[in-house]
């Protein structure tokens, strides 16, 4: 899928959620996508590689760590300056929650064809940081949630839970049949096409301010990408994987995060929108540099 296909598919979603006016069919598509196809893409890309090939990528775990650390310590210090406390929590879990699969699976596709450290990343990012933003947005707001809560949250959700089944056969040495990884995979890969669909369906421009816009985009974007761009040294596929992944705008779930605890969201809406079509920019310019100089 290339980029043009994916803006597509993304103002496809926003012109039927306008001429159905209803949410529910979107709904459906989510529930579909995230809880059968992404399961099975998953499933598939992971069960698929050996003990051998996870060693080779062991950096993609810790880039994940060191990728979330900075971001949150970065926007964390940052935020210590600014008088509106539930801005500085949205910041903060903005700041740390990229969209690793709705707009990450699809970006990854134009520079790799074996998106499994991709998968890994994104799996691995939304065990630790779903539990950390929902902890994050439960201090800064009236609500309350325990982060054992939020990790069994985490842990619930259907394609994590397939990434570590994947993961416990791959270390057990466990393989299944070729020609059925191969069907889940070619099913699964709907996921893709049906999530930037529904992201487009989420689009909202209520409320924008270009200033909060620079915050987001300086602590969810810029500094992780510069900080992956000047330290990373790794085959061509971990690169892109991580770059791509660590670079990605804030996650609609994280825009759920702040809606649940009432953080400002309808300003956090309109920044990861005018962040995502800025971050597809940025890719586009990246992969037509690439093929111009390879």
């Amino acid at each position: 899928m290339n980029i043009y296909e994916m803006l597509f598919l993304i103002t496809m979603g926003f012109a039927l959620k306008k001429i159905l006016k209803e949410d529910k069919p979107f709904i459906w598509l989510k529930e579909l996508s995230n809880n059968f196809l992404l399961t099975l893409f998953v499933f598939s890309n992971v069960a698929s590689k050996d003990l051998a090939y996870l060693l080779r990528i062991k950096i993609v775990f810790i880039y994940v760590f060191l990728v979330i650390g900075l971001s949150l310590v970065a926007s964390y210090l940052y935020g210590l300056k600014l008088k509106d406390e539930k801005w500085r929590g949205a910041l903060i879990i903005l700041s740390i929650y990229p969209n690793t699969v709705a707009l990450g699976f699809p970006i990854a596709s134009l520079f790799l064809k074996d998106l499994t450290p991709v998968i890994l990343y994104a799996s691995t990012n939304t065990l630790i940081v779903l539990p950390v933003a929902t902890f994050i947005a439960a201090h800064y707001s009236t609500g309350g949630a325990s982060l054992k809560e939020s990790l069994l949250k985490a842990l619930k959700f259907p394609p994590t839970s397939a990434n570590l089944l994947a993961l416990a056969l791959v270390l057990l040495g466990i393989r299944l049949p070729d020609g059925f990884l191969t069907l889940l995979n070619k099913i699964g890969w709907w996921s893709i096409p049906a999530l930037l669909i529904y992201f487009g369906s989420r689009i909202n421009l209520q409320k924008f301010e270009w200033r909060k816009l620079g915050e987001v985009g300086l602590f969810r974007v810029a500094v992780p990408f510069l900080f992956v761009f000047l330290t990373l040294n790794s085959p061509r596929e971990i690169f892109y994987a991580i770059l791509v992944e660590a670079s990605m705008p804030p996650a609609i779930m994280a825009n759920a995060i702040l809606a649940r605890y009432r953080l400002r969201e309808e300003e956090a809406i309109g920044v990861t929108v005018i962040l995502t079509l800025l971050v597809l920019t940025l890719f586009l310019v990246l992969k037509a540099l690439i093929s111009v100089n390879f």
